[in-house]
């Protein structure tokens, strides 16, 4: 199929584990043939939202801002790699999507979150699937929750121990479900432009 779909993350701690998820998910993707991409909230380093993309006149918005909007509107669908804090979502991940609207219409996204904890920062995932429906994402079902990740994936971000074997198993599934509404997707946009 070779979808285009680009993995963001948006951890800005100096000891990051979910990046192991976030390289482990663009490699896996790849290996099935499809175009990922690890967008890095920390690496492209946004200020914090003052103006929208849509808010600066055609050609003004800063360089990192007009590449990452580029992007977004190039994607089939995208992955949301996403910790929890305090029972909440990441402010740098956030922050990132805040910046763009129109550009995330009528694609579709699947999450991943992980903890160093047991509970897989599951509480995040439920906040973000209401934040990407409002932004105008399906946001598939299938989902991957990876808990005490740091037992979970090696610093290459390779599975390790049981808690590696169960996500390789459930892998494919969540690939297949958000590769499914990406194929649906593109059908559609060709049948009928969309709506607005």
């Amino acid at each position: 199929m070779n979808a285009c779909i680009p993995v963001f993350y948006g951890s800005y701690r100096s000891d990051r584990m979910g990046i192991r998820l976030a390289e482990y998910l663009v490699d896996r993707l790849r290996r099935r043939g499809e175009k990922a991409e690890l967008v890095d909230a920390k690496a492209i380093n946004l200020p914090m939202l003052d103006r929208m993309y849509k808010e600066y006149a055609s050609g003004e918005a800063p360089a990192a801002l007009q590449e990452l909007a580029r992007k977004i509107k190039a994607a089939d669908g995208f992955v949301f790699v996403t910790g929890e804090y305090n029972w909440g979502i990441q402010p740098g991940l956030k922050n990132l999507t805040d910046h763009f609207l129109e550009e995330w219409f009528w694609r579709p996204a699947a999450i991943a979150s992980y903890s160093a904890g047991r509970l897989s920062g599951a509480r995040a995932a439920t906040a973000w699937h209401g934040t990407l429906s409002e932004m105008g994402m399906v946001v598939v079902s299938s989902t991957l929750a990876v808990g005490q990740i740091g037992h979970t994936l090696s610093i290459e971000g390779e599975p390790i121990g049981e808690a590696g074997k169960a996500l390789e198993a459930a892998f494919p599934r969540f690939a297949d479900d958000l590769l499914w509404w990406i194929e649906a997707a593109q059908a559609q946009r060709q049948r009928k432009p969309p709506p607005y």
